[in-house]
């Protein structure tokens, strides 16, 4: 009984983390108006085939956030809600799916670990809030990667077409790339690669990833070809016209960014990528696609944040299977809890940093900082100290806590600096300022059409 009432109470609690005021900030960014958008063209037009962007043919993504979006429209929902709201329940759903999957394979304890530690981290938790092809994308391809783990394990081919379909529906996310990342499954398991040509595989994957494809061809001709696989699938790799090039150490913090708070769990050598978990085949395949992702996307010339999300429910299981293993794990998880001491200081410095593309815009201020870990520190040693059975489950629900507080505190602040909608409200602009892409992209999203550049008035000085 009190196990029921536990899980009730964590799916309330992850309900309100995951579902509650996600019009709460117009939309961010430059992608997320755009995608909207499309969406809404496409509900509003009946064309579910080729995207518009602002009247225009638009091939940059696949359909699918653009469909989940317009379905959000049809329902009637707002401009704020309609995009939100799809990729919302669709990541609520795939931790339903998440921890069903793993107790199949390792266990409860595993399974809530793992699942909690991924609804409470920075980087799943930021995208599931916004309406970009990242969410999507991880969902659909660590749940073939989840599907495909018994027949690496034990050879077991039953699941593998609904692995080849999610895989299909990830390719309808964003193209090729969630097929470059299951190279690692297809190459742990070379010998059997028969199974995957198999009639049930081949129809799910082709059912779910080809009609759209085959369609938008026969529509648009070349054009979308070019666009979509030459500019933006090749293109994004090796090209620095997508202006997104970076070092190819960005990933290094951005990683442990999406991993907060749950980062220094992975710097533990009994925990996650050990030589003890590598024995079993489930856990090597998870630290390959792990691995081989994180190569591929620190290889490639543009580089965001979001591209890594695919990789964190593999590096979760990794970790939590571990945590199981490790003698010490009650020290390791006094760590996670220290780190949320910075969330107060985060929470002023989130919304500038993401308004002007910069962390020196944060400003976040090291002394108060300090005083916030130091007091952090404090309760995680009580915690060990007091209840070290419960220590996974106080850091769980402190991370929770701490982040339902951080959406309530900052989400204002999104929308008073990063987002074109208080403007749009307050003087519906005929046109577009000489200000941020994302301003102006947001803009055009609640005007409903693309607003013309502003007039610079004579005698004016264009810098």
């Amino acid at each position: 009984m009190t196990s029921a009432l536990a899980r009730i109470a964590a799916i309330v609690f992850f309900a309100a983390l995951y579902l509650a005021d996600l019009s709460g900030m117009g939309m961010v960014g430059p992608d997320e108006p755009r995608y909207a958008d499309v969406g809404r063209a496409m509900a509003q037009s009946g064309d579910w085939i080729t995207p518009h962007l602002w009247g225009q043919p638009w091939f940059e993504k696949p359909a699918l956030l653009y469909w989940m979006t317009g379905a959000g429209f049809k329902l009637g929902l707002g401009p704020d809600l309609a995009p939100r709201l799809p990729v919302a329940l669709l990541s609520a759903g795939f931790l339903a799916f998440f921890w069903w999957r793993l107790r199949i394979e390792w266990g409860d304890r595993t399974a809530s670990c793992a699942t909690a530690m991924l609804a409470t981290s920075a980087g799943w938790l930021t995208y599931s809030h916004v309406a970009v092809t990242d969410l999507p994308l991880g969902a659909f391809f660590s749940a073939a990667v989840l599907l495909a783990l018994p027949w690496i394990a034990r050879g077991e081919a039953r699941t593998l077409p609904f692995a080849a379909a999610c895989l299909g529906l990830a390719t309808l996310a964003k193209g090729l790339v969630p097929i470059v990342l299951f190279l690692p499954v297809f190459g742990l398991g070379w010998r059997r690669l028969r199974d995957w040509i198999r009639p049930g595989p081949l129809v799910a994957f082709s059912v779910c990833a080809l009609p759209w494809y085959v369609l938008c061809t026969m529509r648009n001709g070349g054009e979308f070809l070019r666009v979509f696989f030459v500019e933006q699938q090749f293109g994004r790799f090796s090209t620095a016209a997508l202006q997104h090039v970076q070092p190819w150490w960005f990933y290094v913090p951005v990683l442990l960014g999406l991993l907060f708070p749950w980062c220094p769990l992975i710097a533990f050598p009994s925990i996650g990528f050990s030589k003890e978990a590598l024995r079993d085949p489930r856990h090597r395949v998870l630290a390959s696609v792990v691995v081989f992702g994180f190569v591929f996307f620190s290889a490639a010339v543009n580089k965001l944040p979001g591209y890594l999300i695919p990789l964190l429910p593999a590096a979760f299981v990794l970790v939590a299977a571990g945590l199981g293993r490790a003698k010490h794990a009650g020290l390791a998880l006094m760590f996670p809890v220290i780190l949320l001491g910075l969330l107060p200081a985060i929470s002023g410095a989130a919304p500038r940093i993401l308004a002007f593309h910069g962390l020196r815009a944060g400003n976040i201020p090291l002394a108060g900082a300090a005083y916030l870990l130091l007091g952090a520190a404090v309760i995680a040693f009580l915690i060990v100290r007091y209840a070290p059975g419960r220590a996974f489950l106080g850091a769980a629900l402190l991370s929770a806590a701490g982040f339902l507080w951080f959406q309530s505190a900052t989400f204002p602040q999104f929308d008073a600096i990063a987002s074109a909608r208080p403007r749009w409200v307050r003087n519906h602009p005929e046109c577009a300022p000489d200000t941020s892409r994302d301003l102006q992209y947001g803009l055009s999203y609640y005007a409903g059409r693309l607003l013309p550049a502003c007039a610079v008035p004579a005698g004016s000085v264009v810098h």
